[in-house]
């Protein structure tokens, strides 16, 4: 079974105007980074909102507007322990800049 992640975001500092529509809703195009240690609140990760394109091209950047940890797993007695991360969580594609295959 997958490890939940839970995600904490602050909806104030979502840019509205970088929102898009598609065909099944309004989207917000985010982008989730493992932190290079857990923060003291337990956090693991940031969660930042991606700008599209046409702002990425004027110098915008992406904008933190949260944060998010692994869900704490139940053991046996019924007590909360931090959940235990695999290779393939340790595993991840490095963000490379390059937004090419971005649809807009």
């Amino acid at each position: 079974m997958a490890t939940p992640i839970i995600a904490k975001i602050d909806v104030k500092k979502i840019n509205k105007e970088w929102l898009y529509t598609g065909a099944k809703g309004t989207y917000l195009d985010a982008v989730v980074y493992e932190n290079h240690a857990v923060d003291q609140y337990g956090n693991s990760h940031v969660i930042k909102q991606n700008p599209p394109k046409e702002a990425r091209d004027q110098g915008a950047k992406p904008v933190i507007i949260g944060n998010c940890r692994w869900m704490p797993q139940k053991n046996g007695s019924g007590n909360s322990k931090p959940a235990q991360r695999t290779a393939k969580q340790d595993s991840f594609v490095e963000d490379t800049g390059d937004d090419t295959d971005i649809p807009f």
